[in-house]
């Protein structure tokens, strides 16, 4: 790893950041002018702030001029990057290398580029409706093809580790990149003169440091296949174990994996008999993918559908949304995230928005019905136009939500509860009747309950989507061609934020 050097009469060492709120961009910035300035180079940062935190990223750009230079006619630095002029980028998370890229400051006959290979969701991918989540191995490979030199590695992670922030790791990885002409002695010591946070930042320094000699242009991409856990011998309690046994003795061992995490995330959302109404649900629909030889197919249909009813059965209704709001371990995340200290106080504000459907969702399924066609909601109208902040950390707050997180044991009997056993049950009955059609087009059908997600008017949306695919499920049925036209209408519908696409699709398809 070679070194920029710098005759006097060479342009200045560009070196553009990219960072998000929150993730010490700043601090960098002053750490490489500090650096530069204490080795008699003229240093010069600037910033410009992104639209918002996720949806663009702040933009610091330092200059450092090499010495000689007079005090009486300074060099002229330029205050922001200039496409195919920057000799390093640093970026503090991996779409944001991606933007840099797009930005054409990462050039392959110049630029170094530095990342970490962390991700912190845009919202269009959170809201997407379907996998919206941009694929990091195509930012991956351009940050090979485009730069000169590559450099990756999860940075924030290291950070954490070290109870430190990425600015330090970062700082730590990009001396040991040794592009620039600096001794690792002197970038350690320009955060020990910073006199805050030393030892961590150290820590996270020599951390960086270390990850990058070690891997050099090497770099870790998460794998397309999401990991399930392995089948533990024993399980921690009679009803677990009861489970376990369950499992092993129904399933092939090919989706005895799949299945565990489904039944950890239902003993979570609610109780073990609700475990046991799951096994019994997928052991239905395995019995129906045995008469259709789906071994042969590696048991695609069962797998599917073990993975996306668990996701049904866990609906996000008031009562989750409550309980995640008050774990613990959802304020320990929160008091890591900004650093408290002992002594300090957490407020936390959390803001919800729930609709009057939402509040008839949680009444017992008789007094919710009669709730939903009465008097009562044009009454209540006004009280459900603007969100709420509810201080979890106050008293009231926190005990406002455990009331209705200790709804969870009355949930099965909730209105919320008996329309989505009706959804599934209709969503099965349409995946026995694609089954008789055609294997391939019953896959599908079991797929495209990955549409139905979020909460509140996101949920509204999500299920009409769903709905219409369930309705043009029933008009393919028998027809040779249903596989291949269902599978349009799947791709339309996930690729569809606002529906407008699965509309045309629907319109251009042959008579249903």
């Amino acid at each position: 790893m070679t070194g920029l050097t710098h005759t006097t009469d060479a342009e200045p060492l560009k070196i553009a950041i990219l960072a998000m709120g929150g993730q010490g961009g700043g601090v960098l910035a002053d750490w490489l002018v500090d650096l530069a300035e204490r080795a008699d180079w003229y240093a010069q940062s600037t910033s410009v702030p992104g639209v918002a935190q996720r949806t663009g990223a702040t933009i610091y750009y330092v200059e450092l001029f090499p010495p000689p230079w007079s005090m009486e006619q300074p060099p002229v630095l330029a205050q922001m990057p200039t496409p195919g002029d920057v000799d390093v980028v640093i970026s503090a998370e991996l779409m944001e290398a991606g933007r840099a890229i797009l930005r054409g400051i990462v050039t392959p006959d110049r630029t170094t580029l530095l990342t970490s290979i962390h991700r912190s969701y845009a919202i269009s991918e959170k809201s997407h409706p379907s996998n919206g989540i941009v694929d990091a191995a195509q930012v991956i490979a351009a940050g090979n093809d485009t730069a000169k030199h590559f450099y990756a590695a999860d940075l924030q992670r290291i950070a954490e580790s070290c109870g430190s922030v990425i600015s330090a790791s970062l700082f730590g990885a990009l001396a040991g990149t040794g592009v620039l002409p600096f001794s690792r002695e002197q970038f350690e010591q320009t955060i020990r003169l910073g006199k805050v946070g030393v030892d961590s930042s150290l820590s996270a320094f020599d951390a960086g440091w270390n990850e990058i000699r070690s891997a050099q242009m090497q770099h870790d991409t998460q794998t397309a296949n999401t990991r399930f856990p392995a089948l533990p011998d024993k399980a921690d309690t009679a009803g677990g174990q009861m489970l376990l046994d369950n499992l092993r003795s129904r399933f092939p061992v090919v989706l005895q994996p799949v299945v565990l995490a489904g039944l950890r995330h239902l003993l979570d959302f609610q109780d073990a008999d609700y475990a046991h109404a799951y096994l019994n649900r997928i052991e239905h629909i395995f019995n129906l993918d045995s008469a259709a030889d789906g071994q042969s197919r590696g048991w695609t249909l069962t797998w599917q559908f073990a993975r996306y009813l668990a996701t049904a059965m866990a609906y996000d209704d008031v009562i989750k949304v409550a309980d995640l709001k008050i774990r613990e371990a959802r304020l320990q995340h929160i008091s890591k995230e900004v650093r408290l200290e002992q002594g300090q106080m957490l407020d936390v504000a959390d803001y919800m928005h729930p609709r009057f459907e939402e509040v008839c969702g949680t009444m017992p399924e008789r007094l919710g019905r009669w709730m939903e066609q009465s008097f009562l909601r044009n009454w209540t109208t006004p009280f459900f136009r603007k969100g709420r902040h509810i201080r979890t950390s106050h008293l009231s707050g926190y005990l406002l939500l455990y009331v209705l997180a200790s709804r969870r044991s009355t949930r099965t009997a909730t209105l919320r509860h008996a329309q989505e056993m009706k959804s599934i049950d209709q969503w099965t009955k349409k995946i026995e009747a694609a089954l008789e059609t055609d294997y391939e087009f019953a896959v599908t059908v079991v797929k495209s309950r990955r549409l139905v997600k979020g909460y509140s008017d996101t949920h509204a949306r999500s299920s009409g989507r769903f709905s219409q695919l369930m309705k043009a499920a029933e008009g393919l049925s028998r027809r040779p061609d249903a596989a291949a036209q269902f599978q349009v209408l799947y791709e339309a519908a996930l690729n569809d934020v606002k529906g407008e696409r699965l509309q045309a699709a629907l319109s251009a398809m042959p008579a249903i």
